[in-house]
Parts: C-alpha cells; structure tokens; sequence
C-alpha cells in the first residue's frame, strides 16, 4: 500500500532522513517506532505531499506521490498528532463539512456519519467540539480522516497525549478500523505497537533499524529462554540452590535452555514436589529489539 525507496531529507544542516526505505503491506496495522525527534512526523508529511525531499520516491497504492501535486492524497485519511477542530460545531456538522469537502454523494452523508460516529464512540454525543476532552478530539479525528473510505490511514502519535483509558480506546478504534483500510501509526509507546500491530519498522538515525512483519521479528530473535514461577518462595529458594545460573525475579526464575537444563530443572520440580504457577518460554520485547537494533 505504501513504498518509499531511498528518502532523504535535510534541515539546514540537519539531515533527518538518510536513504529511508519502507514498505507497508495492504491491510496491515503498521507501527512506525522512533524516539522524539526522529523523523516519524517528517516522513508522514513526505507521504502526504506536503514537504519536499531532496532524494527517494514515495508510492501510494502504486501512484507515485509528488510534492504540490497530491493526487495521491485522495486515497489517505490524515489524523495528525494535535487535531484542530471549528469549536462551534457538533461532531455530525463537522463530520458534514468533511462530506462537503470530499464530494460525497449526499445520500451516503448520514449514513456514513452515523456509521463511523458509531465505531469511535460519539454516537450519543450532542455537545459542541470545543468542550470535549483530548480523547474525544482525538477519536473524532479519526472519525474525519476515515470518512472519505481511504485506501490508508495515517495517525500521527494517535496516544501520546492520552491517559490509559484513553489510549485503550483509541488502540481499540484503530484495530477496528483496519477491517476496512491499511493503518500507519507512528509512536514511541512500544506496549501500543505490541498491542495492535501486524508490522513494524524502528527508525533511527534517518534510517530503518529493524523492519518487517512483527511474528517474524520475535522469532528470529527468540533466544532459547524460559521463565519459571514456583508457588512459593521455598520452591524458588530450593531451585536456586540446585541451580545456581538461574536468575531469580522473586518467585519467577529465568534460564537460557543452551544445554537442556530445562529438562534438568523440570526433573528436579517433579522429584520434590515443588508447586509451580507457570512454565513459558520468553518472548523478546520490543524494547530490547529496539535497543538491540539501535546500537548495531
């Protein structure tokens, strides 16, 4: 749905992206990962036709994307990290000036902005825009950028501003969505990619450190570690004492597997009895991915 080969980008003498490739698959949920400051929102606006690159092409559905000639956007919906909004408008007038603006056929307006007042969960609500929370705001923004039934949807750092509850539901609007289009966030809350995200990319450096399908990454950085939980602090104590290389976190005890002690461990808990509350190999987080691809 997305390609972007070779994008470079400088400010001044800052060079923000440095030869950026990446390839968003048709109906994925992608998360676009990097610290602050490290090129996300430059490239989101490169994709939108709204800045200038020096060097790369961007492709959007197979339609090249070209700078002051955005044709391509017809096929995006847009929330950008701080949605403005005509304060005096309820959210079905504002949702009908997007109608106004796109060319809507006008027997599909109330339809439509029933429909998606429905997904992101204003349905009911009759107030003016310019008493709502940052979390509201934030869902009837993607409420407009959906409107147009995009072939892409970007969000711009749709949760940072968000309380738990808040990113919860935002996480659950985005993963509804993508039964009907292709969704690109950029964030730096890994839990949030984690949560939702079918693909991923670590930008770094103007650069893809890591990028792919999110199962495939894991797996290929899976170490042979387990974690073990025994019931009590006994158990841990007696495990510990056998097995000296085990890393205790209070009761959970983690081992890497490199030369079967697994089984010598499992042995052991069977022979004595021990209670255990869980056995389960550890998955790699994201967190340590990133760090990991970062200071290659």
């Amino acid at each position: 749905m997305l390609k972007i080969n070779g994008l470079y980008k400088r400010f001044g003498d800052k060079e923000v992206l440095c030869g950026l490739d990446m390839h968003v698959p048709a109906n994925s949920v992608f998360g676009f990962i990097g610290r602050n400051g490290a090129g996300k929102t430059t490239t989101m606006k490169a994709v939108l036709g709204l800045i200038k690159t020096d060097a790369g092409e961007i492709f959007v559905d197979g339609e090249r994307v070209r700078y002051g000639e955005t044709q391509t956007n017809r096929k995006i919906g847009y929330l950008p990290d701080v949605p403005e909004f005509y304060s005096f408008m309820t959210a079905r007038e504002y949702l009908r000036l997007c109608a106004d603006i796109t060319g809507m056929d006008k027997n599909e307006v109330a339809s439509r902005t029933e429909e998606l007042l429905t997904l992101v969960g204003l349905d009911t609500e009759k107030h003016r825009i310019g008493g709502y929370s940052r979390g509201m705001k934030q869902r009837l923004g993607i409420a407009q950028a959906l409107f147009a039934r995009p072939r892409l949807l970007i969000c711009d750092e749709p949760t940072s501003a968000l309380d738990p509850v808040g990113r919860k539901e935002i996480l659950d609007i985005l993963s509804a969505a993508a039964s009907q289009t292709t969704v690109l966030f950029s964030t730096h809350i890994l839990s949030d990619v984690e949560r939702i995200c079918t693909d991923i990319a670590f930008l770094d450096g103007g650069k893809n450190a890591l990028c792919g399908k999110l199962a495939d990454i894991k797996a290929k950085y899976r170490a042979d570690e387990y974690v073990i939980e025994t019931e009590n602090a006994e158990g841990a104590n007696a495990l510990l004492a056998a097995f000296p290389t085990l890393v205790a976190d209070g009761c959970a005890l983690s081992l890497k597997d490199a030369d079967g002690m697994l089984f010598d461990v499992l042995r052991f808990v069977s022979e004595r009895g021990i209670p255990v509350i869980r056995v389960e190999r550890s998955e790699p987080s994201l967190e340590a991915l990133f760090v990991e691809a970062v200071e290659k």
